[in-house]
């Protein structure tokens, strides 16, 4: 099996599709960019959109190829910022989430959640 590996090369990806998705939601011109047409549709059609690629990501992982699993990644990763965008969550708020869970196994972060948290 091989290990995650390259953080600093997807954190850069990640930020090139950042400052690309702040860009087309600023120019908000959805005849050219599908990013400003999804943004213009709302966070439901974001959020489906986040569903339908997530389970072809699912999908994939299930029994194709390595290259179609990164592609479907790939597809989930812009949509899922896309939706962060159509609802206003910024990016630093993740991180803030994902800081809060680090030294803490996912059994015990579950556990400690409250009966309204997901």
């Amino acid at each position: 099996m091989t290990d995650l590996a390259s953080p600093a090369r997807l954190s850069a990806a990640l930020a090139h599709l950042a400052g690309t998705i702040d860009a087309r939601a600023k120019d908000g011109d959805a005849g050219k960019s599908w990013t400003a047409k999804l943004l213009a549709k709302g966070p439901d059609a974001c959020a489906a959109k986040v569903a339908e690629e997530g389970g072809e990501l699912a999908d994939a992982v299930r029994g194709e190829s390595d290259g179609r699993v990164a592609s479907e990644a790939a597809d989930v990763l812009y949509h899922v910022f896309v939706a962060l965008r159509s609802r206003g969550v910024s990016l630093d708020a993740v991180a803030t989430a994902l800081e809060t869970r680090q030294g803490t196994s996912g059994i015990d972060e579950k556990a400690g959640r409250g009966p309204s948290d997901p």
